[in-house]
C-alpha cells in the first residue's frame, strides 16, 4: 500500500499565507497541514508516500526533509506546469506510481481527524471514496450513492441543484484505489480523458466518466461523525482552526460570538432562542419572498416604525425598531450622563457601555442571586441613580418579577424620578407569557419614565434577522433614538417579518405551553445530575452551579471537546467572583436529552 499526495497548487486565495510556502505548508494551530497528514500516513503500513509537487517544491522538500525515512520512502514527482493545469494532469504525472501498488489518493489542503484513513484502510471494498452528507459550506464534486453504499453518479458544479441536496454526498477527496482498479481502469481513463479534453480539469472527473458507463465498482464511505476541513482560503483556515483546536477550542468558539451555523455537528446551548417559533409555515413564506426581499431596498424608518406598532399594539410615537436591541441599548447607554443602577449578574452589553464611575450596582445576596422588588427599592433608596436597568427575567440567573412587582417598581422609580429601563426580551417565557408585556399605551403613559427594551431575537428564534424594538411615552427621547439610527436600520427580510408575524400570533402563543412542558422536563433531568445545583427560572435558560468534581470551566470543556456541546462558563461574568457557575439554554427535547444524558456519561 502506498500513498499519493496532490501538492502542487499554488493556493493563491489563501494570499500573503501561500506567499513564500507551498499550501500544504499553511500553518493550522500552528502545526502545517503536510506534517499533520504525514503523521497520520506514518502511523499506517506503507511502503512509500509520492508527493507531486510543483508551486515552491524545493521549499517544501527541504521542509520534508528525511524526518519520515524510518516510515516510508517519500518520492517527489514534479509538475512544472502547475500554473497553467489543474490536478488531472499532476495525477497523470503519478500514473505509473499509482499502477504499481494499492493507493490512497490525497489532496494536501486537507485536515483530516485522526482514524478517517485508518477507516479507509480497513474498509474491505477495494476502491472507496470518502464522503460526507451534504453541508451548507461544502463546495465542490457531490455524488450520488444507492442503498448499498455504491456511487451512482458524480455531481459537477454546474448540475448542483440545492433542491436536491438531500441526496447529495460531498467527496473529501480521499480514495483507496486497488492496483488492478487503477491499472484496468482509472489510468486508461485518465490519459484518453487528458489527452482529448486538455490538462485543466479535475481528476474526479475522470472517475464520473467511469461511473457513468454503470461502472459501480466505487463505493462510498461516509465519515459520519468524523471531522474533516479542507482549506482553500483564509475564512476556511479560520474554521479548521476551531474544529481543530485542543487547548484553545473553547475560546476560539465562543470569541466569534456566533455564526455555529458553519459547524453543523455543534449543539448550542449557549445563545438563547425560541425552540418551538417559527413555525414551517412561517419560514416557507420567507422563502417564497426571498427573490424579492434580496434585490429590493428595504424601506425607511417611517414605515418599519408602523410595522413595529403593528406588532406590539401600540402607538408610532411610542416605538422603535432597530437592527436588534444591542443597537438600541449601545445608543442608549452612551447617551446616559448619569449613574446607573443595575443587578449583577446581568447581560454585560448595559455595563460594558458605560464608565466605572456611572456604575452603581446591586449584587443580590440570596442563593441563585434571587432578588425581589422589595430589595430593589432598599438597596437603591440608599443608593441614588438617574436610571435603573432591570433585565426581567434576568440573565443569567434567570429571577424573574411578576408584573405587580415590576408595576410597584415603575410607581416607584416615578415617584423618585428615575428612568427605569426594563429589558423584557425573555419575559414571554415566563409562566404568566405574552400579556405580562409592559409594552402598552396605556402603562407606557401612566409611567413616562418607563422604558421597555425587546430583543425580537430570543423570544421568536429569529436571531439572523437582527430585530429589536424600545417602547416609551417618552417621545423626546425616542425621537432622539431614531435620529442616531440609520434610515434603512432594518433589512427586507426583518421588515417582511414584521409585516406577516401577525399572521402566525397564534402559532405564537401555541408555542408557550409546548415551550413550559420542555423547560419543566429538563429542569427535572437536570436536577437529577449529581454535580448540579439548578435554579428555577422563568426565561429560556437555566443557571446551574457546578459542583467537584468539576469547574464551571472544566465541564465546559469537556461537553465541548467530548461531545461538541456549548454551554455558557459564567465563571468570567462580574459578580460570579469566580464561583462555578454555567448557563444552560432550553432546547427542543430531543437536544435538551442529548445534554442530560452527555451530563450523565460523565459523572
Amino acid at each position: 500500500m502506498q500513498a499519493i499526495i496532490l501538492a502542487a497548487g499554488m493556493g493563491k486565495r489563501l494570499g500573503e499565507l501561500t506567499k513564500d510556502n507551498t499550501k500544504c505548508m499553511v500553518r493550522v494551530n500552528g502545526t502545517p497541514l503536510i506534517d499533520r497528514m504525514l503523521q497520520q500516513l506514518a502511523t499506517l503500513s506503507l511502503e512509500r508516500v509520492v508527493i507531486v509537487i510543483g508551486y515552491k517544491g524545493q521549499e517544501l522538500r527541504q521542509h520534508i526533509g528525511h524526518r519520515y525515512d524510518t516510515q516510508f520512502d517519500i518520492v517527489y514527482v514534479e509538475n512544472p506546469v502547475y500554473d497553467r493545469t489543474n490536478n488531472i494532469y499532476s495525477l497523470y504525472l503519478a500514473r505509473e506510481a499509482l499502477v504499481s501498488d494499492d493507493t490512497l489518493l490525497l489532496e494536501s489542503d486537507l485536515i483530516l481527524e485522526d482514524g478517517m484513513l485508518q477507516m479507509a484502510l480497513e474498509s474491505p471494498e477495494p476502491n472507496v471514496a470518502l464522503v460526507a452528507k451534504y453541508e451548507s459550506w461544502m463546495d465542490g464534486t457531490m455524488v450520488r450513492i444507492d442503498s448499498e453504499g455504491r456511487i451512482t453518479g458524480f455531481v459537477p458544479k454546474q448540475d448542483f441543484r440545492y433542491a436536491e441536496t438531500d441526496t447529495y454526498y460531498k467527496t473529501v477527496n480521499v480514495y483507496k484505489f486497488s492496483k488492478s482498479f487503477s491499472r484496468e481502469k482509472y489510468v486508461p481513463f485518465l490519459e484518453a480523458y487528458q489527452k482529448a479534453l486538455g490538462n485543466n480539469a479535475y481528476y474526479e472527473q475522470v472517475l464520473r466518466v467511469i461511473t457513468f458507463l454503470n461502472d459501480k465498482e466505487l463505493r462510498a464511505l461516509p465519515t459520519e461523525q468524523h471531522k474533516w476541513y479542507e482549506i482553500d482560503d483564509i475564512q476556511d483556515l479560520d474554521i479548521a482552526e476551531v474544529i481543530f483546536s485542543d487547548t484553545e477550542k473553547l475560546a476560539r468558539y465562543t470569541r466569534r460570538y456566533g455564526g455555529y451555523w458553519r459547524f453543523p455537528y455543534l449543539r448550542d446551548f449557549c445563545y438563547l432562542v425560541n425552540p418551538y417559533f417559527p413555525p414551517a409555515r412561517l419560514k416557507d413564506e420567507l422563502r417564497a419572498a426571498f427573490d424579492t426581499l434580496l434585490t429590493e431596498y428595504p424601506s425607511g424608518m417611517r414605515v418599519c416604525t408602523l410595522l413595529a406598532a403593528k406588532c406590539f399594539g401600540v402607538s408610532q410615537e411610542h416605538i422603535v425598531p432597530a437592527a436588534g436591541a444591542a443597537e438600541l441599548i449601545r445608543i442608549l447607554m452612551e447617551r446616559e450622563e448619569g449613574r446607573v443602577g443595575m443587578v449583577w449578574p446581568t447581560f454585560e452589553e448595559y455595563p460594558n457601555r458605560l464608565s466605572e464611575e456611572q456604575r452603581v450596582v446591586f449584587v443580590p445576596s440570596k442563593p441563585g442571586f434571587r432578588y425581589d422588588a422589595d430589595d430593589l427599592i432598599a438597596f437603591f433608596s440608599q443608593h441614588s441613580v438617574h436610571t435603573l436597568v432591570i433585565i426581567n427575567p434576568d440573565n443569567p440567573s434567570g429571577n424573574f418579577l411578576p408584573k405587580a412587582d415590576v408595576l410597584r417598581l415603575a410607581a416607584w422609580c416615578e415617584e423618585n424620578g428615575i428612568r427605569l429601563l426594563l429589558d423584557e426580551s425573555f419575559v414571554d417565557f415566563s409562566r404568566e407569557g405574552v400579556d405580562v408585556t409592559l409594552i402598552n399605551d396605556h402603562l407606557l403613559r401612566t409611567y413616562p419614565h418607563l422604558i421597555v427594551m425587546k430583543s425580537i431575537s430570543k423570544s421568536y428564534g429569529v436571531p439572523g434577522l437582527r430585530l429589536g424594538v424600545m417602547a416609551s411615552a417618552d417621545t423626546a427621547l425616542l425621537t432622539s433614538v431614531r435620529a442616531a439610527l440609520p434610515i434603512w436600520g432594518i433589512n427586507s427580510f426583518a421588515e417582511f417579518f414584521l409585516q406577516i408575524f401577525s399572521k402566525y400570533e397564534a402559532d405564537y402563543r401555541r408555542s408557550h405551553p409546548r415551550f413550559l412542558l420542555a423547560r419543566d422536563r429538563f429542569y427535572e433531568a437536570l436536577q437529577a445530575i449529581p454535580y448540579l445545583r439548578v435554579w428555577p427560572t422563568e426565561a429560556n435558560y437555566f443557571l446551574a452551579e457546578v459542583l467537584p468534581p468539576y469547574s464551571s470551566t472544566s465541564l465546559t470543556k469537556k461537553l465541548l471537546a467530548d461531545y461538541d456541546i456549548l454551554i455558557k462558563d459564567c465563571s468570567t461574568k462580574k459578580a460570579f467572583d469566580g464561583q462555578s457557575f454555567v448557563r444552560i439554554a432550553v432546547r427542543d427535547e430531543a437536544d435538551n436529552q442529548r445534554l442530560v444524558d452527555c451530563l450523565k456519561a460523565i459523572s
